[in-house]
């Protein structure tokens, strides 16, 4: 049997091959046409048990199947999982589009939506409904017959050149290296980064090079670089070339600027056929905010109120460049390296005696502590096939029972996308057997261990890990039986952030820190004192992080509101950094060619959900500060039970805004994320 075909159980890692995505995609894209086929007739009613169930059930299987091919894809870019992928990806964006386009289907959801019986389903299922008659609105259902096959192609295009724009990126990434043959040309590189640099470079290069040591521009190599070393060319040369990936100033096929404009073109004929001003109002039509208007009021209000605060980090720093530091003038490249030297200079630390007390077995018992303690569930090391040997596999269980499982892939590689993301391999939903359990894929990109010892993280890292794992228990802890709105499915996406962040806050708690470390060499927990030193630095810099973050967001909403009159990509950049930004990068950099967040990753007019979702996750995480005011702890167990019943469990069954009215009993506020920042002035 194909193991692609075979939903029993946990996906068969162990046995799936490129050559079994064609078959088995084809056989369940045909299953699907032919339900379709059948659901639309009208002998059919248009009943939840006769029309939607049958539906949820063809779809879901085409969905796992195909996930675990895109997580290959992802996990694995091998060229045999890329070809397999993308041999496959026209034909599913065109049956997604056809599927999306069927008005005969939409009549159908229609038609259920004015019957005696919707009233009667429960909420869950009536936004289901609500929900797909939208989706059918924005995949073009309601277009004149002789457009919709353009609008279909726009799909198919708009996969294709998505997934370009990740393999061109990665490709790129992989093509750079320093090889650097003296170990003087590395003075201030930790340790930790030189071994690595070192048994990467016997691994790769002639024999000449093996002695010496190999850095790419995968973040766990990069970023030691940039923030520590002090040979200045070197950081030079590594942020030039991080800067410029999938530029003209690389290889022609992996640029992607040319791809930029193709996708943007796409974005705004699909916003005119469906009757939209922009791509950013199309986008804005399932998110919690109502127009580009209201956000870019939002992120301009944000970038006004950080600016003092960072002009203040800008100046602070370049003072010191140049005082202490010999630096006349301070350059892109020496932004990271001198701000650790400034933080060193003013708290007495740098992030790499911290990175010394985060061995990643601690990490992990901490993560789950937290968990546990919040959540009222228990964590466990479980057995399932996989893609790698160094990736683990975990359940959750509440009182004994069962209640989600997570893959957990932590290390970098050349042949994974870059970055830390969620992705679900199984959705919960009641099945007649049951309930299905959710299963989740937690992947990041942190450093591998080096030299038989445990891999240690910097604080950064762990703070990464628990932002995924926010996504994950939102995925896993949800109590929704209905598929649609199970989990992260049917949240609006500058909501689906709202756990995640939240999690980050407890890898500044005292109490759960004092479990979660242990010095790799001395096996001590972190000092108080040094503990006292990092709190103290939390909002280093957090002006100048806040208005990079709204740099970002702004560009990315800008691009992709109305088209008349729109700047060329690059010229619109500069037109923003202008308007709020403090440091500005060189002519050259090519930020925009490695945003695969808005031109591969879904953030599309979205970017803004990160600082949306920090004021909801800041204004919730103050609950558990209020309520550590009578326990003692944030890690309060009542606090953490009503988080779970009314945000993590309810899933997308209701709007994010009743879930969470729900939980605090009032409209969000940004006072707490402000104070959080360190940017609240004072009354």
């Amino acid at each position: 049997m194909n193991p692609l075909l075979d939903f029993s159980g946990l996906p068969r890692f162990d046995a799936v091959l490129p050559e079994h995505v064609a078959p088995a995609i084809r056989q369940l894209i045909d299953e699907n046409r032919g339900l379709v086929d059948r659901l639309i007739g009208p002998q059919t009613p248009a009943t939840w048990d006769d029309f939607v169930q049958p539906m949820l059930d063809a779809g879901e299987r085409l969905s796992r199947a195909w996930g675990v091919v895109g997580h290959l894809h992802s996990v694995n870019d091998v060229p045999p999982w890329r070809e397999a992928y993308n041999a496959l990806l026209p034909e599913v964006s065109s049956f997604y589009a056809e599927l999306g386009q069927n008005l005969a289907l939409f009549a159908r959801f229609k038609a259920l939506s004015e019957t005696a019986e919707f009233p009667k389903l429960s909420p869950a299922r009536r936004r289901i409904v609500e929900n797909d008659l939208r989706d059918f609105r924005l995949s073009g259902a309601e277009l004149a017959e002789d457009q919709k096959p353009r609008f279909k192609e726009i799909q198919e295009e708009l996969s294709a050149l998505g997934a370009k724009f990740s393999e061109n990126l990665l490709d790129a990434t992989n093509a750079h290296a320093e090889w650097i043959a003296d170990e003087v040309d590395l003075a201030g590189l930790p340790e930790d980064a030189k071994a690595a640099a070192s048994e990467a470079a016997a691994k790769d290069g002639d024999v000449a090079k093996r002695a010496g040591w190999k850095f790419t521009l995968h973040a766990p190599s990069y970023m030691p670089v940039l923030q520590f070393c002090d040979n200045r060319g070197l950081r030079e040369r590594m942020y030039r070339a991080y800067a410029t990936r999938a530029s003209e100033f690389g290889k022609a096929e992996w640029d992607n600027g040319p791809l930029i404009g193709k996708i943007l073109a796409l974005r705004d004929e699909e916003a005119r056929m469906l009757g939209y001003a922009s791509y950013a109002d199309v986008s804005l039509a399932t998110k919690m905010a109502d127009t580009p208007d209201q956000v870019a009021a939002f992120l301009r209000d944000m970038a006004k109120k950080a600016r003092p605060f960072a002009q203040r980090d800008v100046d602070e720093l370049r003072d010191f460049a140049g005082a202490e530091l010999g630096l006349d003038t301070l350059e892109s490249w020496d932004i990271a390296w001198a701000s650790e030297k400034l933080k060193l200079k003013r708290y007495s630390f740098s992030d790499d005696e911290v990175k010394q007390y985060f061995p990643e077995h601690k990490v992990l018992t901490g993560l789950f502590r937290v968990i546990e303690s919040l959540f009222a569930v228990t964590l466990r090391r479980d057995v399932a096939p996989a893609w790698h040997p160094d990736v683990r596999f975990f359940r959750i269980e509440r009182d004994g029972r069962l209640i989600g499982q997570f893959y957990l892939d932590l290390y970098a590689r050349d042949t994974k996308r870059g970055g830390a993301w969620m992705d679900e391999a199984i959705t919960r939903r009641r099945v007649q057997s049951g309930v299905q359990t959710p299963v989740a894929y937690l992947n990041c990109n942190f450093p591998a261990p080096v030299g038989g010892r445990d891999a240690t993280f910097s604080h950064d890292d762990v703070i990464t890990l628990f932002h995924e794992c926010g996504h994950g228990l939102h995925h896993l802890l949800t109590q929704v039986d209905e598929l649609p709105v199970s989990g992260i499915h049917g949240v609006e996406w500058d909501a689906v952030e709202l756990p995640s962040q939240f999690m980050e806050n407890y890898c500044w708690e005292w109490d759960v820190l004092t479990g979660m470390t242990a010095h790799a060499e001395t096996g001590q927990p972190l000092p108080r004192v040094l503990y006292d030193r990092m709190i103290a630095a939390k909002n280093f810099q957090s002006g100048m992080f806040t208005l990079r973050q709204t740099e970002f967001a702004l560009f990315d909403l800008l691009l992709h509101g109305a088209p008349e009159g729109r700047k060329a990509f690059k010229d619109l950049l500069a037109e923003v950094r202008a308007e709020v930004a403090v440091l500005l990068p060189p002519e050259w950099n090519r930020f925009p060619q490695s945003f695969s967040h808005i031109f591969a990753g879904g953030y599309a007019a979205g970017y803004y959900s990160y600082k949306w979702a920090e004021v909801l996750s800041a204004d919730a995480y103050e609950a558990f500060e209020e309520a550590a005011k009578e326990s003692g702890t944030t890690l309060d167990a009542s606090t953490g039970e009503r988080f779970w019943r009314e945000i993590l469990s309810v899933g997308g069954s209701r709007p994010a805004l009743e879930s969470f009215k729900a939980f605090r009993g009032r409209e969000p506020r940004p006072d707490a994320l402000l104070r959080h920042s360190g940017m609240a002035l004072p009354a």
